[in-house]
């Protein structure tokens, strides 16, 4: 391993025990600690800026991120998730208007592209830090009288069961890395082309009736993907 190697990994177990927000000392404090150039200790929290541990805030210094957000491959809302992080979920319309559905949605909820959808995208927030955008479609039949305000800082999935009596009982979700645009940098206040997760899923209930289509960027620096495995006994493998 490399010196280099070693300060960064010497500078990673420092940032887990941190909490977010928490600022590091100075990099003429921290290259005298560690014992290394202040140039050598510049190229590993650069890496760290990239992976996500840490941000870098000009004229500030140096902040801990936290530790990511980890999300399983298995149907739970984001307000559900949060919560049982002890985080507080929050959620902001940014856009709300109905109009035909197009080939996209339309293809993903099996309906004539001039079925009526109502679209809307919201920030998605943990205590208040934006976390993902998400653009829902949904059709307009399903959710009459839905408005803007309905879903400020409450669970689409909550006020689906609670008021429309529709209850999701199937889902199907593919993830793809993508990087943020200039739009979604400014809404989720992180530079242009940082690193995330680009979800879509569709959703249909116990009859089979196609209820929603989501389409979501989540932070790469703040979320990830955890996977439980069930690894094969020896008599399960091939020969």
């Amino acid at each position: 391993m490399t010196k280099y190697h070693g300060i960064r990994d010497q500078l990673l177990e420092r940032i887990d025990s941190m909490a977010a927000g928490e600022q590091l000392p100075s990099e003429r404090e921290l290259a005298a600690e560690l014992g290394v150039a202040r140039m050598t200790l510049r190229r590993a929290i650069d890496e760290l800026v990239v992976r996500g541990a840490v941000r870098r805030r000009h004229g500030s210094g140096v902040f801990a991120l936290g530790p990511k957000l980890d999300q399983g491959l298995a149907a739970s809302s984001f307000t559900r998730d949060m919560q049982a992080r002890g985080l507080r979920p929050g959620a902001r319309t940014l856009s709300f208007d109905t109009g035909p559905a197009g080939t996209l949605a339309a293809r993903r909820l099996d309906l004539a592209p001039d079925t009526a959808l109502i679209r809307l995208t919201r920030l998605r927030l943990a205590d208040d830090e934006p976390i993902a955008l998400e653009q829902l479609h949904v059709p307009a039949e399903l959710v009459p009288g839905l408005s803007r305000g309905d879903l400020e800082d409450r669970s689409f999935y909550t006020l689906l069961a609670q008021r429309y009596s529709v209850t999701l009982a199937k889902a199907v979700q593919t993830i793809e890395p993508t990087v943020l645009d200039a739009q979604e940098s400014r809404d989720l206040a992180v530079p242009e082309h940082t690193p995330a997760l680009h979800f879509e899923r569709t959703s249909w209930d116990a009859d089979g009736r196609a209820v929603e289509f989501v389409r979501s960027v989540y932070r790469g620096d703040r979320y990830k993907i955890r996977t439980e495995l069930a690894l094969p006994g020896p008599e399960q493998e091939a020969p």
